[in-house]
């Protein structure tokens, strides 16, 4: 089963997707039955709903509407699974070095923006501030049901289905920000592509390799030129693993997206400028075209737009430095002003 929501005459609708890649067409689900209300109820009520879908609901030609975000993440939490993207990405930070050992302890993650995601194929502009924009290849799970501790084997019972996902990454003000040493924000913060719809986990079984990876192809393309190709296999943690870490001692919820990271051989720009130690091909500007293809879940393009200016926004100043004063200035006695008669 294939999920979506989309836009048509000013009304969101959440729908069923059917048809051959390039021929999608769209089945309305039951009115008030929504992608986050099938991803809390689990894949056997998704399977009435979209039975129902079929049998009741005209087809919608996907070609005829803007598809949304497939879901309206609850929360989201951005892992770095690839071993090759972190060796390429602390190159292009640090001019040298190797992948930090703690690493490869646990699949580590940051939590980003619920309220940025970004349609498929929807214009992204360029952050307010943003001189050296990139994007990242990146495939997302979305969690089914509610759980806590989970076992990597109970997880699989949380994943109601996965999509594509490009968390795209202002690179000068995340390396600014980064050297506070907490995670990205702002350059993370303005717009994380998500879509074009949910894929159950029944329709990628035949990817699963030996070891519980989904070996789907990756690629990544600007302005029709081929600059990444990677196996979803090659990360270093499934995703059944990875909901079990983000579980521990918290909870996942229905609709929580938790991203894979960036794939590697060119999942990013950044990884490449790394390795090479030039940016070639540039960073992205106004006009570009990125186009992001997962093998049996679909493929996202996005055209880069012109942001806002910082000169057309509200000043934020420097930090204020202080002397560290540990008590309060004392108030001034009041001054007297009349003679006491």
């Amino acid at each position: 089963m294939r999920f979506a929501r989309y836009v048509q005459a000013g009304k969101t609708r959440d729908a069923l997707v059917v048809g051959e890649p390039g021929e999608e067409r769209l089945h309305d689900l039951r009115p008030g039955t929504t992608v986050l209300d099938l991803a809390a109820a689990g894949l056997p009520a998704a399977a009435e709903a979209a039975a129902w879908a079929r049998r009741s609901s005209p087809l919608v030609p996907v070609a005829d509407v803007r598809l949304l975000p497939p879901v309206q993440p609850t929360a989201v939490r951005d892992f770095v699974a690839f071993e090759e993207h972190v060796e390429g990405v602390v190159r292009s930070v640090s001019g040298g070095g190797s992948v930090p050992d703690a690493w490869y302890d646990a699949p580590t993650f940051y939590f980003t923006n619920p309220y940025s995601m970004t349609g498929a194929h929807d214009d992204v502009p360029v952050p307010p501030g943003c001189r050296v924009l990139d994007f990242e290849l990146e495939v997302a799970v979305v969690v089914a049901g509610t759980g806590t501790n989970l076992s990597p084997t109970d997880a699989r019972d949380h994943v109601f289905g996965y999509t594509v996902f490009n968390d795209w990454s202002a690179r000068d003000l995340q390396g600014r920000e980064m050297q506070v040493n907490l995670g990205p924000a702002k350059g993370k913060d303005s717009a994380t592509t998500l879509g074009p719809w949910i894929v159950t986990p029944d329709e990628l079984e035949e990817y699963r390799d030996d070891d519980g990876f989904l070996a789907l192809g990756l690629d990544a393309a600007i302005n029709g030129r081929t600059v990444g190709r990677d196996l979803l296999s090659n990360a270093a943690w499934t995703f059944e693993e990875m909901i079990a870490y983000a579980s521990r001692g918290t909870w996942v919820r229905p609709g929580d997206v938790l991203a894979s990271g960036t794939c590697g051989n060119g999942g990013c720009l950044g990884e490449r400028w790394g390795r090479s130690g030039v940016q070639d091909p540039p960073p992205l500007v106004p006009g570009d075209v990125v186009r992001l293809e997962v093998e049996g879940i679909g493929a996202v393009e996005n055209r880069v737009v012109p942001g806002l200016d910082l000169a057309e926004l509200p000043v934020v100043p420097r930090a204020r430095h202080r002397d560290r004063r540990r008590d309060r200035v004392p108030a001034a006695p009041p001054s007297v002003t009349q003679e006491v008669r």
